[in-house]
């Protein structure tokens, strides 16, 4: 599973208003290559369901994952920081065995 926290939650809430999106749409999230530790997380919204996506939802989110990105996710949390020394998105990965700084990227 993944899932977002409350503050996440919100801020995620407050960009589909934003943006006009229902607060139906999916979020996407997903890995690909690249980044200084090998792996790099990426994010989005998304109106449509694809075959092999994996679907979750938490606290009223609905988050799609690609199968290949899942086995990298798993039990991942979605964590979100405002404020002046906030760093915005970031991702609790329980898989990462490094991260680089910026916390954007990871490795397996």
């Amino acid at each position: 599973m993944i899932s977002v926290s409350e503050t996440a939650k919100e801020k995620l809430l407050s960009l589909m208003d934003e943006s006009k999106l229902s607060h139906d749409s999916y979020l996407r999230v997903g890995v690909e290559g690249g980044g200084c530790s090998g792996l790099s997380y990426k994010m989005d919204f998304d109106g449509k369901m694809t075959d092999g996506d994996q679907l979750f939802e938490d606290k009223g989110i609905k988050i799609l994952v690609d199968k290949k990105s899942f086995l990298y996710l798993v039990g991942t949390v979605l964590e979100y920081s405002g404020g002046l020394n906030g760093k915005g998105f970031s991702f609790n990965n329980p898989n990462a065995t490094r991260t680089c700084g910026c916390g954007e990227s990871f490795a397996v």
